[in-house]
């Protein structure tokens, strides 16, 4: 009667001991409960099994990190006494029972023998990371951490860093200084950093880079560095500039409607949605949050800085991720009109051609059986003498996929200054034919026309100021012909500045018309800019007849006023909606 007990006092004693043995956390458990009954009876039993696995002790052999551990010593050995863990004299006993020849009596289970027979080759240890190494790796991502915080951010004092001035039916900013920041990218790593300023940011030569270096003006880090210096990973670059933005329309932003989720307005031609490029007060963001006290607005979606209509802010980043999700699912519909040159054919007009990025860097793309899918619904809804005027909808949202489908189908927007350009060749890329030119080629001819049909040149007769620096900030304005005859054809700049002085906004922030004050201006002598007279951009620059009139989603729908050169007089608007 009484064998059958003592053979299961072994049977648990031998247990007990692979468990304090392969993982210290069961056998406190056991010792502070003094019993087994805390894990079940099927419990200890899955436990023993997934124990005496190979594969187990694989693991536990591989997490000891050490090629000289044995697979025995895992099993049998008496852990080191650690008066961290709370090692005592108990544990001796344990082990000391478990390496008794009592305990190979009939009956009793052969544990070692059962894992040494099935026991299979291990795999060779993985490499562990040095502790100075993993200290090294977390001190570089703290400092990166430090690093970001000291970035500027849209805070009320970098609103109040300049302010406007309306010259010549144009919205100004007064020159500033800017810290531009960014970050060491990869392809930069170990190159010096006269070179990758040199090459990649071509605004000024290389001579004014150097002497910012030198000066202390860029720096790494936020520490002077040598002219020769080589960036490495995780560098933060902050170069100290005079800053001269490009002037936009005066054209007021309308808001079309506001709540306490969302802000909708209708922006006009010309002035970019936030801060890029040559772009940073003079855009609709800023724009917003200086003249209205609308700040901290959540973008939502993006229009191109030469299209006008409908756009859409988020007050709230929980309203802000709703509708972006909206638009990422395609459940937003999207109408756009435009103005191109010809006769748009009858019907409904579909393009399904797939587009292609042709250069980020200049924002360029064209229909190539290498891009992405891409659709895109045509109408006629208007003539306008040897023009039409049609509606858009895009079904995608790829870069610049209604102005590239024009282009394709021979019926580009009138005013398109990149798709409606000889540059494609000269059927001006209709059906694909961009003249032969490989994108190479193509990107080179679109940056020499650029450059030289910028507006951002030498006054004619200008030289280089060197006498007196505040030349090109005082000198005296010439009324802008062409920008005076399309705002007496369109919307006229007078009705313009009516609509701002008369008419307050609906956020009950009234725009002021200031001229310019030579006392709010700043100089820099080392700044090329401030030596140039630069002309004032005609009325061509400032509009494309491309207009984001509808945006309908889930629950809601918003739309705007048809510009003037949409003639929407002539527009039937009943036979649209159908």
């Amino acid at each position: 009667m009484f064998g059958r007990p003592q053979i299961l006092m072994k049977f648990f004693r031998q247990l007990k001991t692979i468990i304090h043995s392969a993982n210290y956390y069961y056998y406190d458990r056991w010792r502070n409960n003094k019993s087994f009954k805390i894990y079940g009876c099927t419990e200890v039993v899955a436990r023993f099994l997934i124990m005496i696995n190979p594969k187990c002790v694989q693991h536990a052999h591989i997490q000891q990190g050490d090629e000289t551990v044995n697979i025995e010593n895992i099993i049998r050995a008496v852990p080191p006494t650690n008066s961290a863990i709370g090692e005592s004299v108990e544990t001796n006993m344990i082990d000391q029972e478990a390496q008794s020849p009592k305990s190979t009596h009939d009956g009793d289970l052969q544990v070692l023998s059962t894992i040494q027979k099935d026991l299979s080759p291990l795999p060779k240890k993985r490499n562990t990371i040095s502790t100075d190494e993993l200290f090294d790796a977390k001190r570089v991502k703290l400092d990166t951490k430090s690093l970001k915080t000291k970035r500027p951010g849209l805070t009320d004092e970098k609103y109040d860093e300049t302010s406007y001035y309306f010259e010549n039916g144009l919205r100004k900013v007064y020159p500033y200084f800017f810290t531009f920041t960014t970050f060491t990218k990869g392809r930069w790593v170990g190159e010096k950093i006269l070179d990758v300023f040199a090459r990649e940011f071509r605004a000024h030569p290389a001579e004014e880079y150097k002497r910012s270096i030198e000066t202390g003006k860029l720096t790494v880090n936020y520490e002077k560095v040598p002219v020769d210096y080589r960036l490495k990973h995780n560098d933060l670059l902050a170069n100290i500039v005079h800053r001269h933005e490009v002037p936009v329309s005066l054209q007021s932003i309308t808001i079309v409607h506001m709540d306490e989720d969302i802000v909708v307005v209708n922006k006009p031609a010309s002035i970019p949605v936030h801060p890029c490029g040559r772009y940073r007060h003079n855009t609709v963001v800023f724009i917003l949050a200086k003249s209205h006290n609308l700040k901290n607005l959540r973008t939502i979606h993006r229009l191109d800085r030469l299209t006008s209509g409908l756009l859409i802010f988020g007050r709230t980043s929980k309203k802000a991720r709703e509708l972006e999700q909206q638009i990422r699912n395609r459940q937003v519909q999207k109408e756009y009109v435009c103005r191109v040159e010809g006769r748009f054919p009858d019907g409904i007009i579909e393009c399904n051609e797939p587009i292609q990025v042709v250069s980020y860097k200049i924002g360029v793309c064209r229909v190539s059986p290498n891009g992405k899918d891409c659709r895109t619904t045509f109408r006629r809804i208007s003539e306008v003498g040897d023009c039409s005027i049609v509606l858009c909808k895009p079904l995608t949202g790829r870069m610049h996929q209604i102005r590239v489908h024009l282009q394709y189908l021979g019926y580009p927007i009138v005013n398109d200054p990149l798709y409606n350009h000889e540059v494609f060749g000269p059927s001006k890329g209709r059906g694909g034919d961009i003249g032969g030119k490989s994108d190479e080629q193509l990107i080179n001819n679109l940056i020499k026309i650029h450059n030289a049909e910028n507006w951002l040149g030498v006054e004619e007769g200008g030289d280089v100021l060197m006498g007196n620096p505040l030349k090109c900030e005082i000198k005296t304005s010439v009324p802008n012909e062409d920008l005076i005859e399309i705002g007496a054809q369109n919307s006229k700049i007078t009705s313009m500045v009516a609509s701002i002085t008369e008419a307050p906004p609906q956020t009950g922030h009234e725009e002021p018309i200031d001229p310019f004050d030579l006392n709010k201006t700043t100089y820099d002598p080392h700044c090329h800019e401030c030596k140039v007279n630069y002309r004032d951009p005609n009325a061509k620059d400032l509009l494309m007849y491309l207009h984001a009139w509808k945006y309908k989603g889930v629950d809601w729908e918003y739309r705007t006023e048809l510009p003037d050169w949409a003639c929407k007089e002539l527009i039937d608007y009943d036979t649209i909606d159908q």
